[in-house]
């Protein structure tokens, strides 16, 4: 058995081994940028931005596609292609084995409970209390047990850690994002991290970071923009002729929030009303406020101001909201994109004025794919369809396996939390059953069942006994021995769980197939010559390629490689 990413890796690997040290030196006498603007786009799947590019402008998005080098084939390589995974791995250069985030949400086994990735009690949110909260349209926060967030549950240094380390506290590293994983992900241990409370309806930040607000984020929550769309609506930016989905607005397999409905315009109704701030996130609305919290951070913290670089994070939210509740095949993700290329521009015109673009390495990128409506597929042609976890256990195949290892109900299976099947290790030890035994009992039934292509356990993965594969290298990337649960259970392709905590969505993401691992990936800078590359890159390679640009070490986990085609601009 290969070791993890050997095969996919080797070829990288041979250019590096010719490339890399000459261009290495060479960068090293190029002065370092300024800013590093790391931006990333939630659920960015590859290939939207050219299919939906019509109507758009020079300025944005098509600013950094013919200003930058562009990687046309870049993936993550873990398999479950969620929102804290990829962050993570976009800042530490890491796998999730490495760097701890192998799921959104997880199963403590000390405890028992389930763990939001970066809750932490000890750190409460400044002036947020955890009682008395709205209700997150974000199902996935509901596993939180506190509103307390760090970012001590991952495992090693982000770049932004590296960047303070080599040059010091002068160095500001700041991160914002409508999500607190994404936030939390990319600014790092000592950085400062910035999100939006849905419940508190302003941007926050927790006691790790600061024991006060500063002036400018008091003054920017005060100034009513959160508020200004209340009796607006969402209407469609162009003309219906620059649409793919003008004729499609009203899909069947799209969800019908009530007082949001499924068809254009989608409007915001009061700001007191109880899902006001939701239905911003799941709008063009939440990344233009993200944006605009993002430039006022830079005013205000004097980013890229002297020749000790800063660093910035933004990552963009609303594209994932969108592409769960409507699919990334609709009429809603479409004129989201178009509105996030202005914003988009708006952005890259206000870095130009403050820092100068030729002061700013821009990195762009996304955490991770998308799937389509199964519906969408089965119109196709392909075989699609939702796995629901809870209508599998009740099959007769588990009380089966329940007598024949002499387990009472819940003695078995402690919980699912895709993509990760928990055992309930204590009952099984209790009844001096052999661990290893009981993995290989469940996973055998599991695999058997509709949607399910693989079901792998951990003590394969301890053991390194997988089939030598991508997807199952993928798994091997993903698997933590201390967080991971004791089934991997990969489905086949267009098969998905839709069931987020009792919230039926139209599409998700979460697999090793390359439609949620493909990913735009762009370096925009000084020195950095324009063109395109089409031979495959992994999203560990970007950490280590910004540390090589700004003379740092790479993140203490990192197993990628820098990009030459990036370096080789600076001979």
């Amino acid at each position: 058995m290969k070791k993890r990413g050997t095969v996919r890796q080797a070829g990288a690997i041979l250019l590096g081994l010719t490339l890399v040290g000459g261009q290495a030196e060479a960068a090293s006498k190029t002065e370092p940028p300024r800013l590093v603007l790391q931006i990333t786009v939630d659920q960015l799947r590859g290939d939207l931005i050219g299919r939906y590019g019509a109507g758009m402008g020079k300025d944005g998005f098509y600013y950094l596609l013919s200003h930058g080098k562009v990687f046309a084939n870049a993936h993550h390589r873990h398999a479950n292609t969620e929102t804290v995974v990829g962050h993570t791995t976009l800042a530490t250069g890491a796998d999730p084995a490495v760097h701890g985030m192998i799921s959104n949400v997880w199963i403590d086994r000390k405890t028992g409970r389930t763990v939001y990735n970066l809750q932490d009690a000890d750190y409460p949110l400044i002036g947020v209390s955890d009682k008395g909260a709205k209700q997150e349209i974000d199902p996935t926060q509901k596993a939180a047990t506190t509103k307390g967030r760090s970012p001590r549950n991952i495992l090693v240094s982000t770049i932004g850690d590296e960047i303070r380390l080599h040059y010091g506290p002068q160095a500001k590293v700041f991160s914002v994002s409508v999500k607190d994983r994404a936030a939390i992900a990319m600014g790092g241990h000592s950085g400062q991290a910035w999100w939006f409370s849905k419940s508190a309806g302003r941007f926050v930040t927790s006691t790790y970071y600061r024991k006060t607000y500063p002036e400018w984020v008091k003054r920017w929550n005060a100034s009513g923009k959160v508020a200004a769309y209340a009796g607006k609506c969402w209407t469609l930016l162009l003309d219906r002729k620059y649409y793919r989905f003008a004729d499609r607005d009203d899909q069947k397999w799209e969800m019908n929030l009530p007082g949001w409905g499924r068809t254009f315009p989608h409007c915001y109704g009061s700001a007191k009303g109880k899902f006001y701030t939701g239905l911003l996130t799941m709008s063009p609305a939440g990344d233009a406020l993200t944006a605009d919290f993002a430039k006022a951070l830079i005013e205000n913290e004097k980013l890229g101001q002297d020749d000790i670089p800063d660093y910035l994070s933004i990552s963009f939210s609303s594209t994932d909201y969108i592409g769960h509740v409507f699919g990334p095949s609709s009429l809603e993700a479409e004129d989201n994109l178009k509105r996030l290329d202005r914003t988009l521009a708006d952005l890259l015109h206000y870095v130009d004025k403050k820092v100068g673009l030729e002061h700013t390495l821009v990195v762009f990128s996304a955490d991770h794919g998308a799937t389509e409506a199964v519906g969408y597929m089965k119109r196709l042609g392909l075989d699609a369809g939702e796995f629901d976890f809870k209508k599998v256990v009740a099959k007769p195949w588990l009380a089966k396996l329940r007598k024949r290892f002499g387990l009472k109900k819940g003695e078995l299976i402690q919980g699912f939390i895709k993509p990760y099947v928990y055992l309930n290790r204590a009952a099984i030890a209790k009844a001096g059953l052999k661990l290893e035994t009981v993995q290989k009992a469940v996973a055998e039934a599991l695999q058997k069942q509709p949607g399910v292509a693989y079901a792998v356990t951990s003590t394969a993965l301890d053991r390194g006994e997988v089939t030598d594969s991508p997807v199952l290298h993928a798994v091997e990337a993903n698997y933590n021995p201390d967080r991971s649960g004791d089934i991997y259970l990969v489905f086949k392709p267009h098969w998905f769980v839709a069931d987020f905590d009792g919230l039926i969505v139209t599409s998700v993401h979460g697999s090793p197939w390359d439609y949620d691992t493909f990913v735009p990936l762009v370096f925009m800078g000084p020195g950095i010559q324009a063109g395109r590359v089409y031979r495959r890159v992994e999203t560990v390679d970007v950490a280590p390629t910004i540390a090589a640009l700004l003379h740092t070490k790479a993140p203490s986990g990192a197993e990628g490689n820098p990009l030459p085609e990036v370096l080789g601009a600076h001979r």
